[in-house]
């Protein structure tokens, strides 16, 4: 697919400006009718989303949210799969990036994947497009960018910082994946009572006993203990590579 411009503003820029005004409310020319553009159409697509979920966007929807004739939008955007696209592309444009080169790689790690969590919460509904959508424009790669520089900055080479990015935006995706219900397999609700009776003791001694804590549910802990985990392995191993690097200096000095 070719390369497009992107004329999508995100939700809350990098530097935290103001939330664009919805759809509805553009700017209104001499001649009485707002402007139609891309812009317009990917907003009302994404307040179509969080309003009734992917399965209610459609072109003529989108027509009516905004008051025009549905053949007007083709003049911007070709297809509905284009318009899935641009509500994916303006998602992660609404990421705050903002980095501070001169933290320790671990803050600034964290501080992306909390970034990614903050515009699912934004955008829940959205992000399930966005899990399925490749954004074929300079915006998709901006998360990426960020993590291989942390990651470079860090000490480590091409190839582990490729992996470090990886492992970063895949902690991210599946931990909102499991918040808003697009990974069932994680979710180890116990049984109601009467099927928790049924379970052999010998085959689920640990799920009878932990029955309780399963049926906690606290997203937010879940979330910072497992980049807790995460951020300590990366840490781990950024360290073992400069102990690697200093033993390497002392044979070769001695």
């Amino acid at each position: 697919m070719g390369k497009r411009v992107s004329s999508v503003t995100p939700a809350e820029g990098p530097a935290g400006e103001p939330a664009p005004a919805p759809a509805a409310a553009a700017a209104v020319p001499a001649g009485g009718r707002p402007v139609l553009t891309r812009e317009r159409i990917v907003r009302a697509a994404v307040e179509l989303i969080e309003r009734g979920g992917a399965d209610a966007l459609s072109m003529r929807g989108v027509a009516a949210e905004l008051g025009v004739a549905v053949m007007s939008l083709y003049n911007h955007v070709p297809n509905k799969a284009a318009l899935f696209e641009g509500v994916a592309e303006y998602v992660v444009a609404g990421m705050d990036l903002a980095d501070d080169p001169a933290e320790p790689f671990t803050d600034r790690a964290r501080a992306l994947v909390r970034a990614f969590r903050k515009v699912a919460h934004d955008y829940p509904r959205c992000m399930t497009i966005v899990f399925t959508h490749k954004i074929d424009t300079p915006v998709g790669l901006r998360p990426a960018e960020r993590a291989l520089a942390l990651a470079d900055a860090a000490g480590f080479d091409g190839e582990t910082s490729v992996r470090v990015m990886r492992a970063l935006m895949a902690y991210a995706l599946g931990a909102q994946m499991r918040e808003i219900g697009q990974a069932k397999a994680l979710d180890y609700h116990p049984p109601v009572a009467e099927s928790l009776a049924r379970l052999d003791p010998e085959e689920f001694p640990h799920v009878i006993a932990f029955a309780p804590d399963l049926a906690r549910h606290d997203p937010e802990t879940d979330f910072e203990f497992g980049l807790d985990m995460l951020i300590y392995a990366l840490d781990a191993l950024q360290k073992g590579l400069h102990t690697g690097l200093n033993a390497g200096v002392k044979e070769r000095t001695d």
